[in-house]
């Protein structure tokens, strides 16, 4: 099947006018699982990025170690604290909330990666994983089956090579990560230059935006607010993978116009989130 390529018209199509008439609750209510000692800070932008991309309520659960810095810098967020001081040790009820996000600077810890364990086995809707969750995966292949179906893993090159083992080239790469979408029935957005999104159903985009700018720490944890945003809203995991690759890019190409490509953050990304929801509106 052709790898298709995501195109301002392809989002344009997908992303919706928001109701006049709605309220918070219409665009669903998200939790992020993210940050331990020295890493609250993904935890800050995975949670403005997901604010910022939509969604009506926000819930980060963090270590209490991130309680004064969520509250401080993301007054729009709710938090509760796990009781340990520096990670997540203990899972949460997930019965009230849409979507979950999972991973963002949480470690891999035997503590933490008993918690993750127990969060995956008691959420039945997709799930977006990052970074850390995706390493735990690595470590503890068997816990695949706990993935909700129809969940996004969000890795980069390392952390894909990590969970399904090495390639030869880029092509060898996506074979693979067709396979194991198919096999897991779960989405894989493999981060980098024209990132790649493999689906169960056998279909395969690449993205067109995004610049070299990008590559710079922080960026992948405003993709995962993103992409746990548009879930909670009600889009589909094909849906969501498609307009939040699309869109994260064209934040990073808003954003390096003013910044550079040396000097880009992925506090400037999510500055201009809004900017690039204003471009797609443009291509209705």
């Amino acid at each position: 099947m052709e790898t298709k390529k995501i195109t301002a018209k392809l989002v344009a199509s997908i992303i919706q006018k928001r109701n006049p008439d709605s309220h918070k609750g219409t665009y669903g209510h998200a939790i992020i699982v993210a940050g331990s000692f020295g890493k609250i800070g993904a935890a800050v932008l995975a949670a403005k990025a997901c604010l910022r991309t939509g969604v009506g309520l926000l819930t980060m659960y963090i270590p209490k170690c991130g309680y004064p810095i969520l509250q401080t810098s993301i007054p729009e967020a709710m938090v509760i604290c796990n009781k340990n001081e520096t990670m997540i040790s203990a899972s949460i009820r997930l019965d009230n909330f849409n979507a979950v996000g999972i991973g963002c600077g949480i470690g891999t810890s035997a503590e933490t990666s008993i918690a993750f364990k127990k969060i995956i086995q008691s959420f039945e809707k997709p799930m977006v994983l990052d970074a850390d969750a995706i390493n735990i995966i690595a470590d503890n292949r068997a816990w695949l089956k706990y993935i909700p179906a129809e969940s996004v893993f969000t890795p980069h090159t390392m952390e894909f090579e990590r969970m399904v083992g090495k390639s030869a080239n880029d092509e060898e790469r996506n074979k693979l990560q067709l396979a194991f979408s198919k096999r897991h029935n779960v989405y894989v957005v493999l981060k980098g230059h024209h990132t790649f999104i493999s689906c169960p159903n056998g279909n395969s985009y690449s993205n067109t935006t995004g610049n070299a700018g990008m590559a710079k720490a922080g960026n992948g944890d405003a993709l995962t607010g993103m992409l746990t945003a548009l879930l909670a809203q009600g889009y589909t995991p094909e849906q969501a993978c498609i307009a939040g690759v699309y869109l994260h890019g064209l934040a990073g190409d808003i954003a390096v116009k003013k910044t550079g490509e040396h000097s880009l953050l992925a506090s400037d990304l999510i500055d201009t989130i809004g900017e690039a929801f204003l471009e797609i509106h443009r291509h209705k």
